[in-house]
């Protein structure tokens, strides 16, 4: 759900890098994890350019993972997926041919891609992704968004 960013003011609050869009994940009272440890929210506003700033019932390290456990997690909408859902699943070209396995997934502003471990980056668009099956651990992708061996 984020990352433990800079500081805001003195009194241990922070900027959560990278926040969730679900507002419920930074509410009063709210547990998160950091580092796999819980944690309750106990304040909870926005900071310059509306970015999300919270304080904890205790001392975390900055860059610390900010999570929640995946059975308190909403079910996600068509086509749209967490990031643990991808990482691990073996990419596939049309026509058969592997191009590696995702191990990590990259946010940007036009669109989110997937890097694989082979180094290759892809974009998480309709043109290029043509399947996610999660049930058979495997995205499909169209020709053309990765070099001829």
């Amino acid at each position: 759900m984020g990352r433990v960013g800079r500081p805001h003011g003195i009194d241990g609050a922070f900027f959560v890098e990278d926040a969730s869009e679900a507002p419920e994940r930074f509410e009063l009272g709210a547990r998160v994890y950091v580092e796999g440890e819980p944690a309750e929210v106990v304040v909870s506003k926005r900071g310059a350019g509306g970015r999300r700033v919270i304080k904890l019932d205790r001392a975390v390290a900055r860059g610390a993972a900010l999570a929640v456990l995946r059975a308190e997690l909403a079910e996600p909408g068509d086509d749209t997926y967490y990031v643990f859902q991808l990482v691990g699943l073996a990419v596939d070209e049309e026509g058969g041919r592997r191009l590696g396995t995702v191990t990590h997934v990259h946010n940007g502003r036009a669109n989110d891609s997937i890097e694989l471990d082979s180094g290759l980056l892809l974009p998480l668009v309709a043109a290029c992704v043509c399947d996610i099956d999660l049930e058979s651990g495997r995205v499909l992708v169209a020709r053309g968004f990765a070099d001829d061996e």
